[in-house]
C-alpha cells in the first residue's frame, strides 16, 4: 500500500478526535473508510437501479402497442 498523505485540514481533525474519543487514528480511519465505501456502494446500486428503469421504462401505450395477444 502506498502512502496518504492527508490534507492539514484533515490531519488536524484527525488528531482532535483521537483525543475526544480516546481512540488511535488507524481505528477512526478505518471506520471511516468502512462508512465512506458503505455509502458509494449504496450509492452505486442506486444508479445502476436508475440507470435500468431509464432503459427499461416503457409507457403504458409503448408497452401494449408492441404485444401480440
Amino acid at each position: 500500500m502506498e502512502n496518504i498523505i492527508l490534507t492539514d485540514d484533515n490531519e488536524y481533525n484527525l488528531k482532535l478526535f483521537t483525543e475526544m474519543l480516546h481512540e488511535d487514528a488507524s481505528s477512526l480511519v478505518n471506520r471511516a473508510l468502512e462508512e465512506f465505501f458503505v455509502a458509494q456502494q449504496k450509492r452505486m446500486v442506486e444508479k445502476d437501479i436508475e440507470n435500468e428503469n431509464a432503459m427499461t421504462n416503457l409507457s403504458y401505450d409503448e408497452f401494449w402497442d408492441d404485444l401480440d395477444i
